[in-house]
């Protein structure tokens, strides 16, 4: 049996997800491989990958912040919101200032509702909103709130400017594109996106499908959870009590993940505090 944890992977451009994991099934010699947050072809960095035990990982890790390095274009926009659609329209951005773009990401920035792009993966009565798109449906998906953590514009070239962008899971940066083209009356799509963090996950981690090809390399599914959630370390009672799907008493850690370790040091499981009691998210004991 493959070891079970993760691996960090710059998944390159042109690739999609799924395309990832079925490389990593035949690497990794396990079909019990998935992934922890969509990545579109278009886009290239850090893509989590969860081996075995560690697949059950990846509901929590997709939850956490991201980071992303971002190029968009003014004065065009398409039927994708980025490079890979349509041009569905285009407008001249001579009167878009430095201070303009400054105050349209101002706007852009901090909890705000979203309206995800019409061609995603989000299912309307069942079908996926692409699917519906590129049928010829026009999709009308419900706006969302999502949080912008910092929108860091590094450079203005004309009408194409790069940006560093910190966000909350569920953060669709080419709508983040699409909605400051819109503010600012020109129309805008995403060009480039690279992913350079996924909670403590990020680039210096991450190894190209070459790489992994030649050495697969899987960062053990303790030390996964120790990067990624607090740590709670229980007495060998509590930790017979956990391996069975127990309850126990809340330590204060917080809201969110724990990582239960026994005394061998050994990862048991992930655990939720609700009030004065720690009830498990996944087991891993045994």
């Amino acid at each position: 049996m493959a070891q079970s944890g993760l691996i960090i992977v710059d998944k390159p451009a042109e690739w999609t997800s799924h395309d990832v994991v079925a490389k990593l099934r035949r690497i990794a010699g396990t079909r019990r491989v998935g992934h922890a947050g969509t990545l579109d072809p278009m886009a290239t960095g850090v893509l989590v990958i969860g081996v075995e035990k560690a697949t059950r990982l990846l509901g929590h890790l997709a939850l956490t912040e991201k980071v992303y390095e971002a190029t968009i274009r003014l004065g065009v926009s398409t039927n994708t919101d980025d490079a890979e659609g349509e041009v569905t329209a285009t407008a001249a951005t001579d009167e878009v200032t430095p201070e303009r773009i400054t105050a349209g990401v101002a706007a852009l920035t901090g909890t705000i509702m979203q309206v995800p792009p019409q061609v995603s993966a989000i299912k309307v009565n069942g079908e996926r909103a692409y699917k519906l798109a590129r049928s010829g449906e026009d999709v009308e998906l419900a706006a969302r709130p999502i949080t912008v953590h910092a929108f860091d514009v590094t450079s203005i070239d004309g009408p194409e400017i790069r940006a560093v962008i910190r966000c909350s899971s569920g953060t669709y940066i080419r709508a983040l594109a699409r909605d400051l083209g819109a503010a600012l009356g020109v129309g805008g799509h995403l060009t480039y996106l690279r992913r350079t963090r996924v909670g403590p996950y990020d680039l210096t981690m991450a190894r190209t499908i070459d790489q992994l090809a030649e050495e697969c390399a899987i960062l053990p599914i303790g030390e996964a959870v120790s990067a990624a959630f607090p740590r709670r370390d229980v007495t060998a009672e509590e930790a017979r009590v956990i391996s069975h799907g127990g309850r126990l008493p809340s330590a204060g850690l917080g809201i969110g993940p724990i990582g239960v370790f026994g005394p061998d040091g050994e990862l048991l499981a992930l655990m939720e505090e609700q009030g004065r009691t720690a009830k498990p998210l996944a087991v891993f004991a045994g």
